[in-house]
């Protein structure tokens, strides 16, 4: 057995045992409660019936607070404001960083059917413009959007208010030293060439110990904790945050993986660090804002917690079946295939847990923001598992792979699974921590439309034109130049796409700047989509 592999195959046990060892504790401490009563612990006593979006407390006087426990509702709110100058931090930095990946996406985009634009500059050329898109978006955009979502919920899951707050700000400010440096690194044309880890791992010890004060207001809060039960998106929360920088670290070690070794290990992370990291981000984050935006516990709270365990326990492995055909050993690329179609579990009990709590309630999606992208998220995340697990089938991966397929699918999961639930929960989040209402539905609508359109156009054009590329790369009376035009109509197509997601992110993030600096007129009340239609049911 290689050495690499022997490798992985280790931490991924280590990282399946460590999940085991805190299933066996969450069943001693009477964590694995197949009680559906346990689904209501995020609500205050008398709450359930009444949802909570997307405003101030104070905003919407009678519906949710008449009947509720005014003293749980009150620490709510104290929990809520422990946490803003941390969130609010990462938030602001996330919304800035997104920006950034955005205009540097749809450069690189552009070059992919534009080749000679700004060629002769060498901090623009594609090989250093797509790398700094990518760490732009996914460790400045979502990284930072997920560690302050995650912060500001722990408060509210454990109904503590946050403890070592501080600890999370100066984490975040490092955080962003090493964004800004890993960026500049890479325009420059310093990189470590591997996909997803392209920053120099000496930049990468700031990340280290940015997160690692990121985690210490969570062991603090954890220990200040008041109740018993952790609801499934604690466990997703604390999981994230515990698997990332054991992923992050072993993939960074220098110059512990050459060659062939390197490109195993880069992918056993990629993989890994979406469904290690982005997924149970996403995933918590959902199971926390559906139920609370329409009043209802979700459907089932048995398969909530058998999604997360099976995740847990299964996902580390999965990765290698991105190197079908390579010098890999064929056992391990099978394995990791298996591992993939046996994903569809936690992805099925997910779907039945977020589409079926929506169930009779599709029409809320008119007049709620949060709910309108958070619930378009989980969409995205079905739709994205699933499509993965058929494509991690040799018969298909003999297809797409080396194909703009898979950048299609790494996109619908990215971003139309996790930037959807990020989008939502900083609208329902920021009033919160602001005092101040979102200035304009106006400017929420046209965000959503934009980057709903524009994600759309993306994917469909990728995953025809990755197909159609793929199948003439089969034939070999069909020459490569061929292969290659045949791509540009679904290459622009693809520069629109991402066009229209960049315009909406620069609404969102103005719309943002808004917020948070208590811009406009204040609001007597939520701002909805529908804001007539809600107020007419608060009085009856």
């Amino acid at each position: 057995m290689p050495p690499t592999i022997a490798f992985l195959i280790t931490v991924s046990f280590v990282i399946s045992f460590a999940g085991m060892l805190a299933l066996v504790w969450a069943i001693a401490n009477n964590q694995f409660s197949l009680s559906q009563g346990a689904a209501r612990t995020i609500f205050a006593h008398g709450e359930e019936g009444r949802g909570e979006d997307p405003a101030t407390p104070a905003a919407e006087p009678g519906r949710g607070r008449v009947e509720a426990d005014a003293a749980e509702l009150d620490a709510r709110d104290v929990a809520d404001r422990s946490t803003r100058v941390p969130v609010l931090t990462f938030l602001g930095s996330a919304v800035m960083w997104l920006v950034v990946g955005s205009l540097y996406g749809v450069l690189a985009s552009l070059k992919m059917h534009w080749p000679e634009l700004l060629a002769d500059t060498p901090a623009l050329t594609f090989g250093r413009v797509r790398p700094m898109h990518l760490n732009a978006v996914a460790y400045g955009w979502a990284a930072m959007a997920g560690i302050g979502v995650a912060i500001w919920l722990i408060p509210r899951l454990f109904k503590t208010p946050l403890v070592g707050g501080r600890y999370a700000t100066v984490g975040a400010l490092i955080w962003n030293v090493a964004m800004a440096a890993g960026l500049v690194a890479l325009g420059a044309g310093y990189s470590d060439g591997m996909e997803w880890l392209e920053i120099p791992w000496q930049i990468d010890l700031l990340f280290v110990l940015g997160g690692a004060l990121c985690a210490v207001p969570l062991l603090l809060t954890v220990r200040h904790r008041r109740v018993e039960h952790l609801y499934v998106t604690s466990w997703y929360l604390m999981a994230a945050l515990v698997w990332f920088p054991l992923l992050f670290t072993v993939a960074n070690l220098p110059g512990a993986f050459p060659g062939v070794s390197g490109a195993t290990v880069n992918w056993w992370f990629a993989h890994n660090v979406l469904g290690l990291w982005v997924t149970p981000i996403g995933i918590g984050v959902a199971y926390y804002m559906i139920p609370k935006i329409l009043g209802r516990p979700i459907l089932s709270y048995r398969l909530s917690l058998l999604g997360f365990w099976a995740l847990a326990l299964f996902y580390s492995q999965v990765g290698l079946h991105h190197l079908v055909g390579g010098p890999v050993p064929t056992w391990a690329v099978t394995l990791s295939i298996v591992q993939s179609v046996m994903m569809a579990i936690p992805v099925i009990t997910v779907a039945i847990n977020h589409h079926g709590t929506m169930w009779g309630h599709f029409h809320r999606l008119k007049d709620s923001p949060t709910l309108r992208f958070v619930w378009l998220g989980s969409l995205g995340y079905t739709v994205s598992s699933l499509q993965g697990s058929m494509e991690a089938l040799r018969s298909v991966n003999l297809v797409t792979h080396f194909t703009h397929y898979t950048v299609g699918h790494a996109h619908l999961g990215f971003y139309g699974f996790l930037s959807f639930v990020l989008f939502g929960a900083v609208y329902f989040i920021v009033p919160r921590l602001a005092d101040w209402e979102w200035p304009s539905r106006r400017l929420i609508s046209v965000h959503f439309w934009l980057t709903a359109a524009g994600i759309t156009v993306y994917f469909v054009a990728l995953t025809m034109g990755g197909w159609l590329q793929g199948l003439a790369m089969l034939d070999a009376d069909t020459p490569f130049m061929d292969v290659v035009r045949l791509t540009l109509p679904y290459l622009e197509a693809r520069s629109l796409g991402g066009t229209l997601m960049t315009l909406g992110h620069l609404v969102f993030a103005g719309h943002f700047f808004l917020a948070v600096t208590r811009q406009g007129r204040a609001l007597s009340g939520p701002t909805l989509f529908s804001p007539a239609r809600v107020r007419e049911e608060g009085r009856a």
